[in-house]
């Protein structure tokens, strides 16, 4: 439902109102002169003629396609909007509201362990683990560090989330790194045969799921980051990209939910049912 104040337009004219829903518009910052909108579903809502008081009108988009998440990043911006338009002869008058769109996934079928090795020869030999490859917003990273040779005075271990932003084609690819989270491992030098855990909180960042090839404009890929300093400032690190994706738990806890309803309804009328049927034969007996 979308309501027209006469405030909002001032005189007297032949409008034509058009109701726009502009769905999966992506538009770069570098490039913010043109907007790539894929998806557009157009109603007229009135026909032309004389608008002199504040007017209602009712609309109804069906079986839209929302295949992307509402993002916003650096150098994109992806979203879904609906858009009203009242069309006069010197200017439009124009109302715009956001709609977020979230995708849910339900849980990967392969979700496979991570192991990989970090080293320097004759002075450092570091292997860790991760527990999944993928993991969903809410999710906690669980993993160990094995430390096989060590040679090298560490004085600090840390884990990064790394968001990389990839937009454009060709030539004009930009990529933007954006470190989301910093997570101490080890304080201090570690010794041969050590091993440290690892458990990593992701719900307490601001994170969406990757991204890949969106309308072939831009993606947003994760990963995580093991960073090792040494007493002379020196860096060593290993990345590792990780997936990660919206849980649609929510979803089926409704479902579940508005099932139990059902059951509860169809139970209540069943006993109900079941209460009337002994009442009958007492009517007819006295009947009789």
């Amino acid at each position: 439902m979308y309501k027209i104040d006469k405030r909002e337009i001032r005189g007297i004219f032949t409008p034509t109102f058009i109701l726009s829903a502009c769905f999966h518009e992506n538009e770069l910052y570098y490039d913010r002169g043109n907007h790539h909108e894929f998806v557009s579903l157009v109603k007229d809502l009135a026909r032309p003629g004389e608008f002199t008081q504040s007017q209602t009108f009712d609309f109804e988009f069906t079986h839209v396609e929302k295949p992307y998440e509402s993002y916003t990043g650096q150098n994109v911006k992806l979203r879904y909007f609906l858009r009203a338009t009242v069309s006069r002869r010197l200017n439009d008058v124009v109302k715009e509201m956001d709609i977020v769109v979230h995708t849910l996934s339900t849980y990967p079928e392969l979700n496979s362990s991570i192991k990989m090795e970090v080293g320097i020869e004759d002075c450092l030999h570091i292997e860790f683990e991760y527990n999944k490859s993928k993991y969903h917003l809410k999710d906690v990273i669980v993993g160990k560090i094995y430390f096989l040779l060590v040679r090298i005075k560490i004085k600090h271990m840390e884990i990064d989330i790394i968001k990389r932003e990839t937009t454009g084609t060709g030539p004009n690819v930009y990529h933007e790194n954006d470190t989301i989270a910093k997570y101490e491992i080890m304080d201090g030098a570690p010794v041969r045969g050590e091993s440290i855990p690892i458990r990593l909180f992701l719900a307490g960042y601001e994170l969406t799921p990757t991204m890949r090839d969106i309308n072939k404009k831009f993606s947003v890929r994760y990963y995580l980051n093991l960073v090792l300093i040494d007493e002379e400032e020196r860096r060593y690190f290993k990345q590792q990209e990780v997936v990660l994706w919206r849980k649609g738990d929510i979803v089926r806890k409704s479902m579940s939910h508005q099932a139990a309803i059902a059951s509860q309804r169809f139970e209540g009328t069943s006993s109900h049912a079941e209460a009337r049927t002994p009442s009958q034969p007492a009517e007819n007996n006295s009947r009789q």
